[in-house]
């Protein structure tokens, strides 16, 4: 039976523009650690400021955290969300196998595109006022092929691919108590744990990819990612790390 976790809050919210800026309008007087969920948002983003789609009985939804670690600490809770999101996802389907993470924060069901992740934080030199982690998930439709970037993988929603019916509300507590449970290892135990759970579902790893960073593009194989978070592929060249990149499974005409 899933139960809502010790210690984290909950707002619910029948419309927002998005849940990040609602995290960042709230973030000032929270208390302790809030997840923040919309039915509808009006002006959803995803990475790099792109648009997010949210057809209806999609979610939508963004915890608010105050950590006290280092900036490139905190940066670390995008793994701790993505495997929270692949129990909770394994928890309403009842199935890991046709599920896998790419590198830096997408889900994949059956090779397609089914959630996303943004992390956001505030701060004031090296510390950070507070993290926003949003998580969008198709959980009823796929928003259309025409907005994808060239290569992008295909939009698909959880209830097309597997027949599974689940309400946002239903999915977030799901959410929250697999992100508890995630985020006490990580305080515990640090990012060794984590690290090693997020390769044991990565995609393609073992395999040639492409990252695509603001100035480059760079194929190799996917080798691991390092201690930092960051990217390793082996190339013609040697061993590269990219801290930050788009990833494409295969190259475009």
């Amino acid at each position: 039976m899933t139960a809502w976790p010790d210690g984290y809050d909950r707002v619910v919210l029948d419309e927002v523009d998005s849940t990040n800026a609602e995290a960042v309008r709230r973030a000032p007087g929270l208390s302790g650690p809030t997840w923040i969920m919309a039915r509808s948002q009006t002006a959803a983003r995803g990475r790099r400021g792109r648009a997010w789609a949210m057809p209806p009985g999609n979610f939508a939804a963004t915890l608010v955290l105050h950590p006290d670690e280092p900036p490139e600490t905190v940066a670390l809770r995008s793994f701790v969300a993505a495997l929270a999101l692949f129990d909770a996802l394994v928890a309403v389907t009842g199935r890991a196998e046709i599920l896998a993470l790419k590198w830096p924060n997408d889900v994949l069901l059956n090779g397609g595109k089914l959630a996303g992740i943004l992390l956001e934080s505030l701060g004031h030199g090296r510390g950070v006022s507070h993290l926003a982690i949003g998580i969008g998930v198709n959980l009823t439709a796929a928003p259309g092929a025409e907005t994808l970037e060239r290569n992008a993988a295909r939009p698909v929603a959880l209830g097309d691919e597997t027949g599974t019916s689940v309400t946002p509300e239903t999915f977030l507590t799901s959410l929250a108590e697999a992100y508890a449970a995630w985020e006490n290892r990580f305080a515990t135990f640090g990012f060794a744990p984590i690290r090693e759970a997020w390769l044991a579902r990565a995609a393609k790893l073992g395999e040639h990819i492409v990252a695509r960073t603001s100035d480059a593009e760079i194929t190799g194989v996917f080798e691991t990612i390092d201690k930092t978070g960051a990217l390793v592929l082996g190339t013609a060249g040697g061993r590269v790390a990219i801290p930050a990149a788009d990833i494409y499974f295969q190259r475009g005409p």
